[in-house]
């Protein structure tokens, strides 16, 4: 099977050094293998997206020389396909509707108004292999039922990734640590779907100085910034691959 990653930043701010190093690593893991490294623009927060900070991030890729084989696909275009997938789970009763208060109503189909929870099954352990953290297990009875679509008619970030995951055939997902969290739901989704988990490697978070995580207000982490510096992307690379 051909090895299949993707890069799927946000367009809600600019290319961060430690988004530019998971995308390094998704491309030199494609390119070692013979694989294929997919962009996917994950940009269903209508609230917080924008254009022009789409455009950046291509080009700042484009600066990086990370090219990509397929895409950008934009997950905003992709929502009925979302809702399809919603509406299977509510017909089989791994999802149910529910109110404001979270309470939950009765009903088989979608209602606008009413968001989607995923329904936890009890008493479970789900259990992956990470490629850098190893074995990694999460008791169901210790997670509560989650949001899978919202009450104004778009999809959750842990729904939509799944399913574009599944549908692209995302072999590997390669990613910061601050995801691994949400993995045992994606792979309830990817479950109750009936399709393939991916393999999963969670990377360790870059850190300041002070060994707290990089943030955007405190410190430097703009590629962009580096860029107007007069930093060479080449020497940016071989930093960003040396990090570890």
């Amino acid at each position: 099977m051909t090895s299949r990653v993707r890069f799927a930043p946000s367009p809600t701010g600019f290319l961060h050094v430690g988004s530019a190093r998971t995308a390094l690593f998704n491309w030199l893991h494609a390119r070692s293998v013979g694989g294929t490294f997919v962009l996917r623009i994950e940009d269903t927060d209508a609230e917080r997206n924008r254009s022009e900070l789409t455009d950046s991030l291509l080009a700042e890729l484009e600066w990086l020389g990370l090219d990509w084989d397929e895409g950008p696909y934009f997950q905003s275009e992709r929502r009925d396909r979302h809702r399809e997938v919603v509406e299977d789970l509510l017909g089989s009763g791994r999802a149910y509707l529910c109110d404001a208060e979270n309470r939950e109503v009765d009903g088989s189909t979608m209602v606008d108004g009413l968001a989607v929870r995923f329904r936890m099954p009890a008493g479970a352990t789900m259990a992956f292999d990470d490629i850098v953290r190893g074995e990694v297990s999460f008791a169901t009875d210790d997670l509560e039922d989650f949001v899978i679509w919202r009450s104004n008619g778009s999809p959750m970030f842990l729904l939509a990734n799944a399913v574009d995951d599944a549908d692209m055939g995302i072999t590997h997902a390669i990613r910061g640590e601050d995801l691994l969290s949400g993995v045992p739901k994606v792979l309830l989704l990817l479950d109750a779907m009936g399709v393939p988990r991916p393999t999963y490697a969670h990377l360790p978070l870059l850190v300041n100085e002070q060994r707290k995580k990089l943030s955007k207000r405190r410190d430097d982490v703009s590629i962009g910034d580096y860029r107007e510096r007069g930093y060479l992307p080449e020497a940016m690379v071989n930093y960003l691959a040396l990090l570890g």
